[in-house]
Order: structure tokens, then sequence, then C-alpha cells
């Protein structure tokens, strides 16, 4: 029997494994409808609507401002004080400030707003992948299974790095569809409820690229959550290294680096190189230093954090824990 296809079948009908999928779909499922039922696609009667409403604002703005000069005029009568003695430079505002546009409902532009709902698909599908990833191997420790399965195949690299492709496997399995089911809702939301207008090949093309870097994420986190599991032996090794990670590591070291007043803090956090692997680059700027232009103006210094520079971060991670988890497997007793 394959050791492969006997990993996949174990991940497959692991109970956790498949609540903690239902649980991840789930809410992609949610912000779907959310997004559907926030939304209204624009036509003649929310632009008419919308014009009404802008009326009705300018109509109240003039009225507020009569009131108020009324005020004025009564106070320099009586001798009383009040905010302004020029009462002639109290004035409505034109009808012109008040654009029927601001006043349309909520739209779903899909060319403008898809990006940045690959952020949140991205980052569900790393959870799932770190989570399921990390109980998959741990548990096998703490049950003893590990034990079991190297006397039936006593290669430990092997089988470590087997169930490592079999949960990959799986995850791209889980990821690959979800995606398209992510594209396919969202232009459907876009279709009945906002706008598909100037979505061209290329476009879809950075989406699609981005989509991938959504799915390498995961995949990363995945192994990284297997590898500290099969590190510590045991799941909480995973979880608890990962949350001793973001409260102790990512809060306490943004407090501390904000307190020193350390340039860029940001860029010491490991989220925001997340963020730049999905957004291709994030500019940070340090608003404590600027350089003054001849208009007077303070621009604050920019530095940049680009995907290249995660990806490299991204690698060098993975490469030293997995290699720690490898190195153990191959030197510590299995007990």
């Amino acid at each position: 029997m394959s050791l492969f296809r006997t990993e996949l079948r174990r991940l497959a009908k692991r109970r956790f494994a498949r609540w903690m999928t239902a649980a991840g779909l789930l809410v992609l499922v949610l912000i779907v409808a959310g997004m559907f039922l926030s939304n209204q696609k624009i036509g003649p009667e929310q632009w008419a609507e919308a014009e009404r409403t802008a009326e009705q604002q300018y109509r109240d703005a003039v009225s507020s401002s009569e009131q108020e000069r009324a005020l004025c005029e009564q106070a320099k009568t009586s001798g009383a004080e009040f905010w302004t003695t020029d009462c002639a430079s109290i004035t409505p505002p034109p009808r012109d400030a008040f654009e029927a546009e601001w006043y349309l409902p909520s739209t779903f532009d899909f060319r403008e707003s898809f990006g940045d709902l690959l952020i949140p698909l991205a980052g569900i599908l790393a959870m799932v992948g770190f989570v399921v990833g990390a109980s998959f191997v741990g548990a096998e420790w703490n049950t003893g299974g590990m034990m079991n399965l190297l006397l039936w195949r006593p290669k430990r690299l092997t089988v470590l790095l087997t169930k490592l492709g079999a949960l990959l496997t799986g995850l791209l399995a889980l990821a690959l569809p979800a995606s398209v089911a992510w594209f396919g809702s969202l232009w459907l939301v876009a279709t009945w409820r906002g706008s598909t207008e100037k979505v061209t090949s290329g476009v879809w093309q950075s989406f699609l690229l981005t989509g991938l870097r959504g799915i390498v994420l995961a995949m990363v986190a995945a192994t990284v959550g297997f590898a500290l599991a099969s590190l510590g032996r045991h799941t909480a090794m995973a979880l608890g290294g990962a949350i001793a990670v973001m409260v102790v590591g990512q809060v306490g070291l943004g407090i501390l680096l904000d307190v020193a007043g350390v340039r860029f803090a940001e860029a010491w956090l490991l989220p925001t190189y997340a963020y730049a692997w999905m957004a291709k680059t994030v500019t940070l700027q340090d608003w404590r230093s600027c350089s003054a232009t001849y208009t007077g103006e303070c621009n604050p210094a920019t530095l940049d954090i680009t995907w290249q520079q995660s990806s490299v971060l991204f690698t060098v991670g993975v490469a030293v824990i997995l290699g720690a988890a490898m190195w153990a497997m191959r030197r510590r007793d299995i007990t």
C-alpha cells in the first residue's frame, strides 16, 4: 500500500480537519452573503433618490445657516457674545457642494474591490492550513501513531516528508476550488449588486497572480504549523508558538519599538510582510522625520516592503523551521 495514499486517506478522515475546513468555508460563505446583502446595483432609481437626498441636505444647510445668521443678528442687537461679529459671513454652502454620488448606496465594483477581498481568502486558508497541519502530525505524536507507523515504514524522514506532502496536497485540493468559487461568487455579486465594468485581461491576470500568492501563503503556514508540531511532538507546540509569536512577539515588540522611537517599526513585524506578499508593496511612513518641499509641505520619510522581500523571509523561515523538525526527527529517540 502506498504511504502517500495512506496519509491522504488519514488526513481526509480526521474529524478535526473536516470541522476546521467546514468552519473556514462557512466564514467565506458569510462574507459573500454579507457583500450581497450590503450592496446594491446602481440604476436610475438610485440616482434619483441620491439627487433628492442631496437637494434635501442642501436645503437643510441653507435653513441652518439662516437660523445661525438670525442668532448672530440677535446677539449683536442685544450685545451678547457670539462666535463671530460678522453676521454677513454666515452663508450657506454652494449647491455644488452636495454631490448626488455621495448619497448613493454601497455598490460592489469588482475591479476596485475584489483585490482587497483576496486577502481574507488567503488569511482563512492560511489559518486552516496552519491548524490542520499542526494537528495532523501533532496528534500522531500524542497518540503514539507515529511510533506504530515507523515500525511499518522505518525511514523517518521519508515518513515525515510524505506526511507533509499529503498535507500540502490536501490543502491544495481545498484551496484551488475554494479560490475558484470565491472568484465566481463575487463575480455574481458584482453582476447582480454592483458593476463588472473595466475588468480587462490585465486586471484578471493581476487578480489570478494575487490569488496564487494567497495559496502559496496558505501552504507556507501549513508547513510551519506542521514543522512546529513535529518539532515539539505535540499540537500545542505549534498553537502555543503561534500565540507567543503573534501576541507576545508581535504586539509586545510593536509596543517596545514604538516606545523606543524606532523608525518604520512595522518593518519588524511579521504581518507587514504577509500583507506585502499579497498586496505586492506596502509603503511605511515615518512622520517623525519629514523632508520639507518648496511649497512648505512636510512629506514623511517612506520605506517600501515588497513581495520579493517577503518571499525571502518566508523561504528562510520555512527552511529553518522545517530543517529543525527534520533534524529532530532524525536524531531524537522515538518513544
